[in-house]
């Protein structure tokens, strides 16, 4: 599985310490707040809501580098947008989310 990292964030700071911390506060803020609706929806089986949740935390994906992640992730909310929950790739996004988790606590 790939591992997250901040060169995305480092490219798009250019440099800029406040810009940096500014984008990492950003994710480090609403990424827990994602992951909860996220968890709540997919408790519920709520389709739709299901396919907002993965499609706000899809985008935090491709901002930590996991490109082959955020396409898994973007089939996932294909699948659900066609009410089919597909358990292979839920659980990899969700594997994906403990990763990111995970990370989000060393930065």
């Amino acid at each position: 599985m790939e591992k997250p990292n901040l060169e995305y964030i480092e490219k798009l700071s250019r440099g800029n310490e406040s810009i940096r911390n500014e984008l990492i506060n950003v994710i480090k803020t609403e990424f827990p707040n994602e992951l909860k609706k996220y968890h709540i929806s997919a408790k519920n089986i709520d389709f739709k809501q299901i396919e907002d949740n993965v499609h706000r935390i899809k985008h935090k994906f491709s901002i930590l580098g996991l490109e082959t992640s955020y396409e898994t992730a973007n089939n996932f909310e294909k699948s659900l947008r066609e009410h089919r929950l597909d358990n292979a790739q839920k659980e990899y996004f969700e594997n994906v989310l403990e990763v990111i988790s995970e990370f989000l606590k060393t930065i």
